[in-house]
């Protein structure tokens, strides 16, 4: 992984904390770095290369005049201000490499000096086994701090630990045992198509990420919302700001074109198109 600085950026080693999405159903954790991106006013510093990562290339994702500026596979920005870098990724990773990659993204954090690595993400509605939705959308979270994935800071915050992490299963064993570099045998682990409902979670990028972030001795708070595909802006919405109650900052001083002081990506305008015409219900 090669990290490439733009011409007359600096990183601002006082940025200790990276927020990074990890790819998953409704893309809900790159539509709510692309809101903290804009809200924050964060600076594109530079990219990153990862053979790992499929190539991409696009338009300026947040301005709406045409500057010359793409949008590239994985960029990162840098907001001095809430000393914060924020690493946006825009394509998948090849198929299976992903822990290849995450071995090689918590390298790269551990190198540039982070100590704290806040993940957004998204888990399938449809494997949501005890739902209760009685206070409405809600985040569900794991930590590195212990080692049941508990965080008394989140549990203030009236977060829910993911009760589906169990250290001591297969899947979840099979990937702290790759991330700490050890071999193991994978005749006992299952195909593809013979994942059980408990393998579900440790498959997942967040899963990959979180066990090798956590075997270079890095704090870990993955952040997730459980979804469907579709129209997931209120996701992002709820994904942004449960980052921002955990870093302690408030959405509401951002100079902000929408509700709460958020600052809504251009890009938006086009994601999911105009609203249905009423008239037709």
């Amino acid at each position: 992984m090669e990290f490439v600085i733009e011409q007359g950026k600096q990183p601002h080693h006082e940025c200790s904390t990276l927020i990074l999405p990890a790819l998953s159903i409704g893309n809900v954790g790159q539509l709510a770095m692309d809101l903290l991106v804009s809200s924050m006013k964060a600076e594109r510093i530079g990219y990153v290369d990862d053979p790992f990562v499929l190539p991409c290339v696009g338009n300026d994702a947040y301005g709406p005049i045409p500057c010359g500026d793409l949008a590239l596979p994985l960029e990162a920005y840098q907001s001095s201000s809430s000393r914060l870098t924020l690493l946006q990724q825009r394509s998948p990773v090849v198929k299976g490499r992903m822990v290849e990659f995450a071995k090689n993204l918590a390298n790269f954090a551990a190198a540039s000096g982070k100590k704290h690595v806040v993940l957004l993400s998204s888990l399938d509605f449809g494997k949501w086994q005890k739902i209760d939705m009685s206070s409405g959308l809600q985040i569900h979270y794991l930590s590195s701090v212990n080692p049941d994935g508990r965080d008394a800071r989140c549990e203030q915050l009236g977060w829910k630990r993911l009760q589906e992490y169990n250290p001591a299963q297969r899947c979840w064993k099979y990937l702290r045992t790759l991330a700490e570099g050890n071999t193991m045998l994978e005749s006992n682990l299952p195909f593809e198509d013979e994942l059980e409902d408990e393998d579900y979670y440790p498959s997942l990028p967040f899963a990959a990420l979180f066990s090798c972030l956590k075997a270079k001795g890095l704090k870990v708070t993955c952040l997730l919302c459980y979804c469907s595909e579709g129209d997931n802006i209120q996701d992002a919405f709820q994904l942004a700001e449960a980052a921002c109650r955990l870093l302690g900052l408030n959405p509401s001083t951002f100079p902000g074109n929408g509700s709460g002081g958020w600052v809504i990506p251009f890009s938006w305008q086009t994601v999911y198109g105009p609203p249905p015409d009423m008239s037709i219900f």
